[in-house]
């Protein structure tokens, strides 16, 4: 998602630096904080200006410019949430969804809940993608608000992935309803599964849903809770699971061998 163009870099200072007037550390993930604190004083041997922003400091973001701070092709069309998931940010963040004012062209969709979004909104994102191709929806779609008009939209697509949630035992069934509805193959469904929220889950109740998830049509992508504050250094095994079950290939395999094929 980082940014490709001759202006954007990643650590330290390289040896040969473009003229900039002003320099931008943009920090996404909380845990980042000290080394970008390191990287200020690094860039500030080199620019008379270098700011520390981006969503780790708690950034409400605003309208969105293409190309900044992420790569072409992805785009957010609106921001926030209107749920209040005890795990996440974005609500405390951003607040409750808004529609930006301008709906850039782009085949990611980073929205945080895309399909909050009023009716006018969503004819307008779906006809600014009906130009695109291999669209991916990464952000993700809430799989309760999936209706048959929206699915026929999202059909009319040229879709590559569609994210979906299902971050407790509860999200399961509205997520093979979505799924049921949407009519996509496997291969292009995937849906994000929140692990180790409940810091008592056994690697044996996370097993159990990420079978759930696939048997409900979609290829699981596992992530392991990492609080705001503090970084959890999981354990091998943990690590292990995770990673088997975020890799198509690999869940492929533990899949034929479950006799989890819908």
């Amino acid at each position: 998602m980082l940014p490709s163009d001759s202006y954007a870099f990643i650590g330290d200072p390289p040896m040969i630096r473009p003229d900039a007037d002003e320099v931008h550390i943009s920090v996404t993930f909380s845990w980042d904080i000290k080394e970008a604190e390191r990287l200020l004083q690094a860039w500030l041997q080199y620019y008379p200006v270098v700011k520390l922003g981006g969503v780790a400091f708690g950034d409400p973001c605003g309208e969105f410019t293409p190309g900044l701070y992420v790569k072409p092709g992805v785009v957010f069309t609106s921001r926030g949430c209107d749920n209040q998931c005890p795990w996440c940010e974005v609500w405390k963040r951003e607040g409750r969804i808004r529609e930006l004012t301008i709906v850039h062209e782009g085949n990611i969709i980073q929205d945080n809940n895309l399909l909050q979004c009023s009716q006018a909104h969503l004819d307008r994102v779906f006809a600014m993608l009906g130009w695109q191709h291999n669209i991916q929806f990464s952000g993700g779609l809430d799989s309760r608000l999936m209706t048959t008009d929206l699915a026929d939209d999202l059909r009319s697509l040229s879709i590559g992935q569609v994210f979906f949630a299902a971050d407790t035992k509860g999200a399961i069934e509205p997520l093979r309803r979505a799924i049921k509805i949407l009519g996509l193959e496997r291969q292009k469904v995937r849906c994000y599964v929140l692990v180790k929220f409940n810091p008592d889950e056994a690697i044996s109740e996370a097993t159990e849903r990420m079978e759930e998830v696939w048997r409900a049509g979609a290829m699981p992508f596992a992530q392991l809770f990492q609080p705001k504050d503090k970084w959890i250094d999981y354990s091998g095994e943990w690590q292990r699971f995770a990673r088997a079950w975020s890799r198509p290939p690999i869940m492929k395999a533990i899949a034929g061998g479950l006799s989890l094929r819908r």
